[in-house]
């Protein structure tokens, strides 16, 4: 085949491409945003900016198929990230040095994304901890959805001695011969009465603040991101994202699932965003997707590590939601853990799909930790996907504590999914029920690991690592319909890829939660370079 002699923009030259599907090239040539060649064919053609990668691993850029981007986004700037700090006195030293920054009096936080299974010392740090390096600041650390420990200044700040008994749906530990609160709280009702007193930014910084996640972001190779809502995700909450977006200053390719905000009020609302949206409106930076994941508060099972069931009344409503999606030809994911939740919205879907087929809508679940082969099989027939994370790699021992250790060999079952050849997308459920790096969400396909040290999932539910990043390309690109378009490097595709700073395929496998991006490009333009690259 004749190679155009039109100048292809910029090609990439002495790399080890990984294209996607088991093809490897040592060139690409990219042009108009895409594609336009590989292998020699990239290297013959004129005119074009030459770029050598100097032996170095490329992939398609990584799409997190679960991240809460909207929602950490306005906050980023303002929290301390733990992804990767590996002991208690490291976490503090973050503290100290954020004290130093900031005047006297304001909040220094690390919510979520973190767990003290991950710190040399097995602990979260303590009350003393925190108020030896920030005496004269509110501190407040929330391990994942667990627990979270404030200094004395943040139980000041927060009232917690002056509530009588505990906040509905959460605990404030309590010194035993005082009742003075000790700065130990536990529960989302806790961590809320926390959370509120700490004021929000402006809007002007939650703007700026999401450009710098996206900016840390790329730092890891990530291109793209599915965002699934999640809760308290009303309209305007989007605005900081919406602003980047406008001003055509976004960086990160983002398709957004919408969720219910108030409880009893499900329908209203997504029939709302059913009524005044549509589903792949936007462009190639921005969409709206579909309907998710919090779809009804009486189906959502959070961690499923306590007693859950649906309701009929809420499974009934569950259908009127589904039935309203399909009607408008949208997407939903949903939140599910337990087989026994997944068990009554396939009810749903399957009387459904028995008046609109699901067949091509791309429904999905999220999580699926104790799916079973009844209901993969299920979900192959109507032509759902599974989205999978890593929010294990902390939690795999509490899980095993409620499911047992048996259990969690098949946590999740991932031979049965790709033995039902079921749509396997991949991310992290950051920022707050895990962390936002996707080479930590990747070790644990791969590994089966988690941060304490226990491997706990049978070697037949690991994924190759090629199968691995499959899901966090490809395989998230098909929650929106772009897996032609998006999650490989073949000819014709946007041309969205990271230069990573160590060989994926080749490190050792307690390596791969290192690795970093050495330059991460968006349609052709580079959004983070370390300057290694070039």
């Amino acid at each position: 085949m004749a190679v155009s002699t039109k100048s292809a923009g910029t090609v990439y030259v002495n790399g080890r491409i990984w294209a996607g599907r088991g093809l490897e090239v040592p060139a690409l040539a990219v042009r108009d945003g895409r594609v336009l060649a590989l292998g020699e064919q990239a290297r013959e053609l004129a005119g074009a900016e030459v770029v050598d990668l100097r032996g170095r691993r490329v992939i398609p850029g990584l799409i997190d198929g679960h991240l809460h981007a909207a929602r950490a986004g306005a906050t980023w700037s303002a929290e301390l990230h733990w992804t990767g700090v590996p002991d208690v006195v490291a976490a503090l030293a973050t503290i100290e040095a954020a004290a130093r920054q900031r005047r006297p009096g304001e909040w220094i936080r690390a919510i979520g994304g973190w767990h003290p299974c991950q710190f040399a010392e097995s602990r979260e740090p303590t009350r003393a901890e925190l108020d030896a390096v920030a005496p004269d600041h509110p501190v407040y650390v929330q391990a994942l959805y667990e627990s979270a420990v404030l200094n004395t200044a943040g139980i000041r700040a927060t009232g917690l001695d002056g509530i009588d008994g505990d906040p509905p749906g959460g605990r404030v530990e309590r010194d035993p011969v005082t009742g003075a609160a000790t700065g130990r709280i536990e529960g989302m009702g806790a961590f809320t009465h926390c959370l509120d007193a700490i004021a929000p930014p402006g809007p002007v910084e939650q703007r700026r603040s999401t450009a710098a996640m996206f900016a840390d972001l790329h730092a890891s190779g990530l291109t793209g991101i599915v965002d699934p809502g999640g809760f308290g995700m009303a309209p305007e909450r989007y605005e900081p994202l919406f602003s980047l977006w406008r001003d055509r200053e976004l960086s990160m390719r983002m398709r957004l699932f919408l969720s219910a905000v108030d409880p009893g009020q499900e329908y209203a609302q997504l029939e709302s965003w059913l009524r005044h949206a549509h589903s792949r409106f936007g462009d190639d930076m921005l969409q709206f997707l579909g309907i998710g994941e919090v779809v009804h508060f009486g189906c959502h099972d959070f961690e499923g590590l306590t007693g859950f069931g649906i309701s009929e009344e809420s499974a009934a409503q569950l259908y009127d939601i589904s039935y309203a999606t399909a009607a408008r030809g949208w997407p939903m994911n949903i939140h599910a853990v337990l087989d026994s939740s997944i068990d009554v919205i396939l009810d749903c879907w399957e009387a459904v799909d028995k008046l609109i087929p699901l067949a091509g809508l791309r429904f999905s679940v999220s999580h699926a930790d104790r799916v079973s082969a009844r209901n993969l099989r299920r979900l192959r027939a109507l032509g759902a996907g599974v989205v999978l994370d890593d929010h294990q790699v902390f939690k795999a021992a509490a899980s095993e504590s409620v499911w047992g250790r048996a259990a969690m060999a098949t946590v999740p079952p991932v031979a049965d999914v790709l033995a039902e050849a079921i749509p396997l997308a991949a991310g992290t459920d950051a920022s707050r029920a895990s962390s936002y790096s996707p080479w930590l969400s990747l070790w644990w396909l791969v590994a089966g690991t988690s941060l304490d040290g226990v491997p706990r999932r049978s070697k037949e539910h690991l994924l190759s690592r090629e199968r691995a990043l499959e899901a966090y390309t490809e395989g998230s690109a098909w929650l929106s319909f772009e897996e032609s378009d998006r999650g490989h490097l073949r000819p014709g595709a946007r041309a969205d890829f990271a230069v990573l700073s160590e060989d994926y395929f080749s490190v050792p496998a307690e390596r791969i939660p290192a690795i970093s991006a050495e330059l991460t490009v968006v349609g052709g333009r580079v959004v983070h370079s370390t300057g290694a690259v070039g």
